[in-house]
């Protein structure tokens, strides 16, 4: 999605392609609470490993929805949040979260 001919003309697959990925959308949801550390994200995804946690945020980082920031201290600190792009699709992500919700309850009801 970097550059003006990656750009599809259906706003709705550039939503998918920015944030289609399962890990995306993990990752969206986790820093919604505000900051994390590489290894606070790791431990909230378990089935990511850490080369597609990394790729994720480099690309997330590329597409401007997450911000890096690095701290100079021994060892290096690196923080990740929503950048006001990221923070712009909560309102999406809380409703497929409040979707998903009552999709679960009318299956419960159906067993």
């Amino acid at each position: 999605m970097k550059k003006n001919y990656d750009i599809p003309a259906c706003p709705v697959a550039l939503t998918v392609g920015l944030i289609g990925s399962k890990w995306k959308l993990f990752v969206l949801r986790d820093l919604s609470s505000g900051t994390k550390r590489f290894g606070q994200l790791h431990k909230s995804i378990p089935s990511i490993s850490q080369k597609m946690l990394t790729q994720t945020l480099r690309d997330m980082e590329q597409d401007g929805l997450v911000v890096r920031r690095v701290y100079a201290e021994v060892p290096p600190r690196v923080e990740y949040t929503l950048s006001e792009t990221g923070q712009s699709l909560q309102p999406l992500i809380a409703a497929m979260a409040d979707w998903g919700e009552k999709y679960k309850k009318r299956l419960l009801r159906k067993n």
